[in-house]
């Protein structure tokens, strides 16, 4: 039986495809207040500006392509028996070919009931538009999880992580709660590794080993360590 390894992907993931993260080091994302444009708040009070927001990001998501980094977790199925938990809301890992992914902050490419999250749609032509409405009649919003609202999948994505014999995360802060926990929920035993360029205090990790990498040429270090794993 193969070892089942868990990835844990954050932004740093697609940025190698173009993919703009979250957050700009002044504050803003897409010249925009994070409050103005992915929160409850900001989607009751200017719908139009929400929905206009997300359709641009789906654009870039459509123009993008996986990348090298994307590709090589979709190969690795071939040894591992691999799981994808991502804080990413595009749909690259699935264009790669990898098959079991579970999207913590939801999907863009995906449209929601504003009264019921588990109503879901494709979304049709690239854009939600005002006006355009679930089966009950009300008012179609994108299906990501914006601030301040839970994280619904959070429990399952702790459960996965659990059941790890290898435990990676590649491209992510580390910083952005509940999602950052997810380390500590993979067994204390176990090789973990973190490939991010950013500086980490991992003192209050344990077995976590750091690839001060981006994501593909870090994975290019690792590949022959997992590879090793596996036989």
């Amino acid at each position: 039986m193969n070892k089942k390894l868990v990835i844990f992907s954050g932004a740093g993931m697609s940025a190698e495809s173009g993919i703009k993260t979250f957050r700009a080091t002044d504050g803003l994302w897409e010249n925009h207040r994070i409050e103005d444009v992915a929160t409850p708040e900001a989607f009751r009070r200017d719908p139009a500006l929400v929905l206009e927001f997300y359709n641009l990001r789906r654009k870039q998501v459509m123009a993008a392509q996986p990348n090298a980094a994307h590709q090589m977790l979709a190969k690795l199925q071939n040894d591992f028996d691999v799981q994808i938990i991502t804080q990413n809301i595009d749909d690259l890992h699935e264009r790669a070919g990898s098959k079991n992914v579970l999207h913590l902050h939801g999907e863009i490419m995906k449209s929601r009931s504003s009264v019921d999250e588990n109503d879901l749609y494709a979304v049709q032509n690239g854009k939600i538009n005002l006006g355009d409405k679930c089966q009950r009649g009300f008012q179609l919003r994108p299906h990501v999880v914006w601030f301040g609202e839970d994280v619904p999948l959070i429990q399952t994505a702790r459960h996965l992580a659990s059941r790890a014999d290898i435990f990676l995360i590649i491209g992510t802060s580390l910083v952005v709660y509940p999602a950052a926990g997810l380390v500590n929920a993979a067994p204390l035993q176990i090789p973990k590794y973190l490939i991010d360029p950013g500086d980490f205090d991992l003192h209050s990790y344990t077995n976590l080993q750091h690839i001060k990498q981006n994501a593909t040429i870090g994975l290019q270090e690792l590949l022959p360590v997992l590879q090793a794993f596996s036989e």
